[in-house]
């Protein structure tokens, strides 16, 4: 795969956005809306994608999945904070994002996202680096979750040198951290970014795998959970947890920055708000109940394997 040649990194997105589509209406048998897009030249981007969302379906109350391939003549201040020397130069990026919110307050939030950025300046040759990971975001807490999911991520990136799992756990920890509120947002996952040590081949092959990995690593739990009965406590308390994942998403995601500062499709950036959150002030829960120990037992930097 050449820095130059991103036809084969297209087919991989594109494809890997279908597969993970199709799962979602297997399992919920709703109809997804599909709204491609295209930023015509002359706009600050210019590009295509393809925006997939299933709102208000049998388990999942909101699951967006977004494809998208754009190129501007300057990259944003949010892409090169760690490569200042690319200030300035013209890029291309294209990926999958995707954020799904269950109906059942027992069925897990998940967020995945794979991306390549490709940077060209005026001296030198192109730089291309890669991004991305997944994380899992519970209400209400299952050590047997937990460890499912980390498998799967540690799996994913095993081959690629034994170092991955456990530095992009704690980089995963480090970054989906509500500083504000000193709260973790979930149970973790893995994440990186800036990433091309292993060269192109290689560090694509690495996403690759990591991506192929998001079905198997999510699908099992919301299978076991899905059928959990709930009332209204579970459901209040899985819209005040919602509302911590959109202070994240708007205060502190770099995703989201780049997308809003860099003049991309607003709707589409978006995509992993929840259909439904609220906020209560300073809520407690009773101690060792379920929904205490979601902070106490999960919510924590932890070596779930």
């Amino acid at each position: 795969m050449s820095v130059l040649d991103v036809s084969q990194g297209r087919a991989f997105f594109t494809g890997l956005q279908s597969r993970i589509m199709a799962e979602v209406v297997r399992i919920d048998g709703g109809k997804p809306v599909s709204d491609a897009w295209r930023k015509d030249p002359g706009e600050m981007l210019q590009g295509d994608g393809l925006t997939m969302i299933l709102e208000d379906g049998a388990v999942f109350e909101r699951a967006g999945c977004g494809f998208s391939h754009v190129s501007g003549p300057r990259l944003p201040n949010s892409a090169t904070e760690h490569r200042p020397e690319l200030a300035g130069a013209p890029f291309e990026a294209m990926g999958v994002s995707l954020v799904f919110h269950p109906r059942n307050p027992y069925v897990p939030t998940v967020h995945m996202n794979v991306r390549m950025i490709v940077a060209k300046p005026a001296q030198g040759q192109p730089v291309a680096w890669f991004g991305g990971g997944m994380d899992l975001t519970p209400c209400y807490g299952f050590e047997e979750d937990a460890l499912h999911f980390h498998r799967q991520c540690k799996d994913a990136l095993e081959p690629f040198g034994a170092d991955k799992y456990p530095r992009f756990k704690k980089w995963c920890d480090e970054y989906f951290f509500l500083k504000h509120r000193g709260e973790p947002r979930g149970i973790g996952g893995v994440f990186f970014d800036d990433f091309n040590e292993l060269g192109m081949d290689r560090s694509f092959e690495m996403q690759q795998s990591l991506a192929n990995h998001f079905l198997p690593a999510y699908i099992p739990i919301v299978e076991r959970r899905q059928g959990t009965p709930y009332g209204d406590k579970q459901r209040e308390f899985a819209l005040y947890r919602r509302g911590r994942y959109v202070e994240f998403n708007l205060v502190w995601d770099r995703g989201t920055h780049f997308g809003l500062q860099s003049g991309g499709r607003t709707e589409s950036i978006l995509l992993s708000m929840p259909l439904n959150c609220s906020w209560s002030y300073r809520r407690q829960d009773p101690p060792g109940s379920h929904e205490a120990r979601l902070l106490t037992d999960f919510l924590v930097a932890k070596d779930w394997v």
